[in-house]
């Protein structure tokens, strides 16, 4: 196949590396409306063709695909020309900054008869894979809840240049630092929920004042609470926390897992089946066995090249390229990420800076 990049920022190396891994098709262009991005991406990853329209590159490099990596103000405008160009499009998180824009990249999408794809690719590292087959063989039982953190470290380059920047792109979606993150939260979740859910939100900015309105209007702690029937999901993104976190917790009736997406591991919890003081004893040695476990899994893992920061993406990549050759369903199903959408929008109109 023949694919496109739009938007060259940093993340676009990414796409270009795990698109090349998986060997499903060929880059050929890439483009940005700053000329210099373009050219130093395209420099780089050793692409042929670099533009700064998307329209002259869908005229002359007649695309099967193109991922889109841009802000996300820019997904539905450059979703729509591409879809109309007959590509199937793959779109990097946050899919949309609307729920309206969502759907009607959806909608784009089906008068087109193209594919769509999300980068919510921890869903698809190995915990991910690992609660899936779980899941699939009804080994937790009826989920009865889910307990999901994000952490997020204003003091790394990305949150450097977000505090630096009241202009950076972050500051312009309408929830702000959790509109960026608040898909991959809710992307783990949203299958064991139904559109007809209730929230609760609790948001707050726990830094100190640094006296530019536009950063300090950006709030850096968020906690919520979602019910769907007889399930619900509660959870945390802060700024603060340490050691960052990024985990869940899934309870089910008849078993309850963790899952650590920073270290790749997926440990069932430990259960006391001895009485008394003896029955307390066992369950951490249990534990390290299975901790251990993992470890020789990861190692497994490292050994066979499939440790790399991007994992999750590649795997991901390869079942959306399945669903375009007509192989397989879609790996993130359409309405899941309607879904994220529509509970994003809701956390975001009740999350505020607290005076």
């Amino acid at each position: 196949m023949r694919i496109g990049i739009v938007g060259c920022g940093k993340i676009a190396d990414g796409h270009v590396e795990q698109i090349r891994a998986i060997g499903r098709g060929e880059v050929v262009a890439v483009c940005d409306h700053e000329a210099l991005m373009a050219e130093q991406l395209a420099a780089r990853m050793k692409i042929p063709a670099r533009y700064t329209e998307l329209s002259r590159m869908l005229d002359e490099q007649r695309l099967d695909v193109v991922h889109i990596a841009t802000p996300p103000a820019a997904h539905l405008a450059i979703a729509r020309e591409a879809l109309a160009a007959g590509c199937h499009v793959f779109v990097e998180k946050p899919f949309a900054p609307t729920a309206e824009e969502a759907q009607a990249i959806f909608d784009c999408a089906r008068e087109n008869d193209r594919r769509v794809g999300v980068n919510y690719l921890y869903n698809f590292e190995s915990p991910g894979l690992e609660l899936e087959k779980l899941l699939a063989e009804g080994a937790l039982g009826e989920i009865v809840h889910l307990d999901t953190s994000y952490g997020y470290n204003l003091g790394g380059d990305y949150g450097l240049a977000v505090m630096a920047d009241p202009r950076h792109w972050v500051h312009g979606l309408p929830g702000k630092l959790f509109h960026n993150v608040l898909d991959h939260v809710l992307a783990k979740v949203v299958a064991h929920l139904d559109d007809d859910c209730s929230v609760q939100v609790e948001s707050f900015r726990r830094r100190e004042a640094s006296g530019d309105d536009v950063v300090d209007a950006m709030p850096d702690e968020l906690r919520f609470l979602i019910r769907s029937g007889n399930v619900t999901v509660s959870g945390l993104v802060s700024a603060h926390a340490r050691p960052v976190s990024h985990a869940m917790k899934v309870y089910g009736t008849t078993d309850s897992v963790e899952l650590d997406y920073a270290t790749r591991t997926l440990v069932r919890s430990a259960q006391q089946t001895q009485p008394s003081a003896i029955g307390r004893l066992f369950p951490a040695w249990t534990q390290a066995r299975r901790f251990a476990g993992n470890g020789w899994r990861n190692l497994g893992r490292f050994r066979r090249h499939e440790f790399h920061y991007f994992e999750g993406m590649r795997v991901l990549l390869n079942r959306y390229y399945d669903t375009i050759e007509g192989r397989g369903p879609d790996p993130v199903p359409a309405e899941h990420i309607l879904r994220t959408a529509h509970l994003i929008e809701r956390i975001v109109a009740a999350s505020k800076v607290a005076p």
